[in-house]
């Protein structure tokens, strides 16, 4: 299994780094019963954890996953990431609880800020006051996902009460953070943190550093995990790959927040952070992951074939053996 070095308080530690595989909703002619397939394939090929992401014009992916859990034993999946303006944190505490339940266990929440143009041009729900609402939004959360109750009056949202859901394993919170104040959030107060098209220079400068530092002022040092999801495909066409990322992953090199992610690594569109290459050439990316003290890489395989995507797979697997 591939491992990193990362030096702690109390000396050098040696991790494993987990390798996962991110599965989506997009384009699916039957979301349930595909997703079932696509887990059950994960689960079969040796993988312990996929995550999926919730676009706003997908189907709903809690509904998706509470069957594709129930159907699939023996993988994890993570949310990656639910966007928590659209739902009130109780409703939300009330959905993940039922699906723990149902599942053993087995399901991760990552949660996140969606962007303003979903937020506002979508929604119609104000996008400001970020690090507050989030805050406030996990002062309400929290607690009812620990079988507690909820009593917390805020300026954006409030919560009050509690749930009864016996018996509901509590699901690890993770934040989608890349500006201090939010790593800093996720740091004190959740599992850790989900990134996208972020890469290893302002994983190992940045994100690890904030959100450990965090973690470490509130008496919680071990207790987060940088989990990074980026696209990979083992390829012999590098050219053709790279167009086809640069294509398929435009968008991502204008949003601001993932804008300013690829510029901290002097990237100059989303192709440029792509894993391209041979099996030799994806190590190396990995490795560079690794020593940025990644502890979850996800793979995000985006090659157009099934084959392609297998190949891609095949590999993972193998370095993570």
């Amino acid at each position: 299994m591939v491992r990193y070095k990362q030096v702690t308080q109390t000396g050098l530690k040696e991790h494993p780094v987990q390798i996962s595989i991110f599965g989506s909703l997009s384009g699916l002619k039957s979301p349930v019963d595909d997703t079932v397939a696509y887990l059950a394939q994960l689960r079969d090929e040796g993988f312990r954890r996929a995550w999926f992401a919730q676009m706003p014009y997908e189907p709903d992916l809690l509904t998706v996953l509470t069957v594709g859990l129930r159907e699939v034993d023996g993988i994890e999946v993570g949310t990656g990431v639910l966007p928590i303006q659209n739902q009130l944190p109780m409703l939300l505490a009330q959905r993940a609880l039922t699906i723990s339940q149902m599942a053993g266990g087995r399901l991760l929440l990552g949660l996140g800020m969606t962007h303003q143009a979903v937020t506002e041009g979508m929604w119609g729900i104000p996008w400001d006051k970020p690090v507050r609402r989030l805050n406030e939004y996990l002062d309400g959360l929290l607690p009812l996902l620990n079988g507690e109750k909820a009593d917390a009056t805020g300026e954006t949202v409030t919560t009050r009460g509690a749930l009864i859901i016996p018996g509901a394993p509590t699901p690890p919170v993770y934040i989608a953070a890349l500006g201090p104040k939010l790593l800093q959030i996720a740091g004190r107060r959740s599992s850790g943190t989900v990134t996208w098209m972020t890469g290893p220079k302002t994983l190992a400068g940045h994100v690890g550093p904030t959100l450990r530092q965090a973690a470490a002022d509130a008496g919680r040092a071990d207790a987060v995990r940088v989990v990074a999801a980026i696209p990979v495909a083992v390829a012999d066409d590098v050219d053709g790959a790279r167009k086809q990322a640069a294509e398929q992953f435009a968008i991502y090199g204008h949003l601001p927040s993932y804008r300013a992610m690829l510029d901290r690594e002097g990237y100059a569109g989303p192709e440029d952070i792509a894993i391209i290459g041979d099996e030799q050439t994806v190590r190396d990316r990995l490795a560079e992951l690794e020593a940025a003290g990644v502890d979850e890489y996800v793979g995000v395989t985006f090659d157009p074939s099934a084959e392609g995507r297998a190949r891609t797979r095949a590999v993972l697997k193998k370095l993570e053996s």
